[in-house]
């Protein structure tokens, strides 16, 4: 994937959507190098995912 994932994306995703693109950032991030621009943009897409997975199950 490797592409930097924002939040404005991931608002009109269902959670099954989100779940899928949880599990692909999160593969993307166990396959990066420590300190690459790669993992540092899993990081954060993971982290936009995390939030949006956690607002669209808690309504």
């Amino acid at each position: 994937m490797s592409k930097f994932i924002t939040a404005n994306e991931l608002a009109s995703k269902s959670i099954t959507e989100l779940r899928a693109l949880f599990r692909a950032v999160h593969d993307d991030l166990t396959l990066s190098d420590p300190g690459t621009p790669e993992r540092l943009r899993a990081l954060a897409s993971l982290e936009n995912v995390s939030r949006a997975l956690a607002a669209a199950t808690n309504t």
